[in-house]
């Protein structure tokens, strides 16, 4: 059992992640009292603030993006009161000995949370261990993007692996704190009803969406060098699908959940040169609406000509025997009809009905797991409608819906970085990537690229608003399935 820090280090403290959900998650622990009294926070950036003028800055973060009913003046004073800064040019091998002094003994556990550039994770890892901020005590959490195929993800676990061993890294991805990735677990291992079914006897196809209506949003430096395939696709939705897809665990702890998720992964069949063209879609929005407004479609936003995908769909298959045959459509894309990340799971049919030809219409049962906007989980299952049924019964589909807000009126919904801080302090793996998990994503994802370049795929247009290209309601009719909006 490893022991709580006393120290956090911040990297990227002043950008727009740390103000819009790290500093609030910490403060939101802090006032609940759920980080260790005595932990003190070093804020580090680029920008040349002091104590004084670091602990404006975040006050004024937490007065803006922390809603104002958890805004408490004592928890605030508290908080601030933990707070310190240090600037650090991660170029510079000096400002890491600035950076040491500030932050003290390591001795007693201190965790780094690093959001940089990826150019600048090998100099920033080689100045922590020059200024002995590397030590037994100190573990380190890695925000994304972890390089862009899988020679630069290599080369920066290289990098972070010299100086860290792998029990003391932690690899975030922020889907996995979410209330409802965590509750589908719970779903599936806590709860006898499903198991039997959930494999390819009982279950047809899984969906899995994650649509954005939002385009570059600032991003114009970073998108158009990933593309929506390693924006979302490499990372969240593959963490996805392999919680659907996996098998059991002996127990819930960071090394056996993570040993079922790999299996998954190298189970995925590859999507490669000879199956890209049919079983991948890729587009890229053009001008039109969204929300009721007009907006610019991706070049123009861009300012130049590009290739780069802003929509993905793809059709997996795991070949495994709980799996063999049951097919994972996967889509994502940007200026979408509307924002939304769910997982939808199709039940096999009955077998045989004794309501045909009596005015009823069988639907398969069907189980929607929504992560975002609203968290719910949606079962549907079929129920006779009320009357005297003398022109036979009448069926209809209707929901169970466990609204999580609704369910748990008394918890406080609680960001997802506000999980996985408190883990990276209290040295919890469980909710992080391991190394080999990401290699085994990147395999199947570089794959998929270089399927797209040897079959020279483009991106189909498609218009803003729209649910994608055409050709991305062809890839699961073609299964007789229709994706579900």
């Amino acid at each position: 059992m490893t022991s709580p820090s006393e120290k956090l280090l911040l990297f990227g403290a002043t950008g727009d992640l740390s103000q819009r959900m790290l500093l609030p998650s910490l403060y939101g622990l802090a006032a609940d009292g759920l980080l260790p009294s005595g932990l003190a926070i070093v804020g580090t950036a680029r920008s040349g603030h002091d104590d004084a003028a670091f602990r404006g800055f975040v006050e004024q973060a937490l007065r803006r993006f922390v809603p104002a009913e958890r805004l408490d003046e004592a928890a605030l004073g508290g908080f601030l009161a933990r707070v310190g800064y240090v600037p650090v040019d991660a170029s510079k091998e000096g400002d890491f000995a600035a950076l040491a002094e500030k932050v003290g003994s390591t001795e007693r556990g201190l965790s780094i949370f690093l959001s940089t550039a990826p150019s600048l994770f090998g100099a920033t890892i080689d100045g922590l261990a020059k200024a002995g901020l590397a030590g037994e005590g100190v573990r380190i959490g890695l925000e994304k993007p972890l390089g862009y195929d899988m020679a630069s993800s290599r080369e920066i676990n290289d990098a972070v692996g010299s100086v860290f061993p792998e029990e003391r890294i932690f690899r975030i991805d922020h889907y996995l704190g979410k209330e409802t990735v965590q509750n589908l677990l719970a779903l599936r291992f806590a709860n006898g009803l499903f198991e039997p079914l959930w494999r390819e006897g009982g279950i047809d196809h899984v969906q899995i969406t994650v649509s954005e209506t939002v385009g570059l949003e600032g991003r114009v430096g970073f998108y158009d060098g990933a593309g929506a395939l390693r924006d979302m696709v490499q990372n969240h939705m593959l963490q996805l699908l392999a919680l659907v897809a996996m098998e059991p665990p002996a127990r819930f702890d960071a090394a056996a959940v993570r040993d079922e998720k790999v299996k998954v992964f190298r189970s995925l069949r590859p999507i490669d040169r000879a199956t890209a063209a049919s079983h991948s879609v890729i587009g890229q929005y053009g001008a039109g609406a969204v929300a009721g407004g007009p907006v610019p479609g991706y070049v123009d936003e861009l300012g130049k000509p590009s290739d780069t995908e802003t929509f993905v769909a793809l059709k997996a298959n795991i070949d495994n025997w709980r799996w063999k045959g049951v097919p994972f459509y996967l889509r994502t894309g940007k200026r979408l009809p509307s924002r939304q990340s769910e997982i939808f799971i199709q039940f096999k049919g009955v077998p045989h009905s004794i309501f045909d030809g009596r005015g009823a219409v069988l639907q398969p049962n069907k189980l929607i797991i929504r992560l975002q906007p609203d968290e719910n989980v949606r079962l549907l299952l079929m129920a006779k409608e009320p009357g005297l049924d003398r022109d036979g019964i009448r069926l209809r589909e209707v929901p169970l819906d466990i609204s999580m807000p609704n369910a748990f009126a008394d918890s406080r919904r609680r960001i997802a970085y506000e999980r996985l801080l408190l883990d990276l302090v209290e040295g919890d793996q469980t909710l992080f990537v391991r190394r080999d998990e990401v290699e085994a994503q990147w395999e199947w994802v570089d794959a998929i690229r270089d399927g797209w370049a040897a079959n020279a795929m483009k991106p189909k247009p498609y218009m803003a608003g729209t649910w994608g290209p055409s050709a991305a309601i062809a890839l699961t009719e073609r299964d007789r399935v229709t994706w579900h909006d």
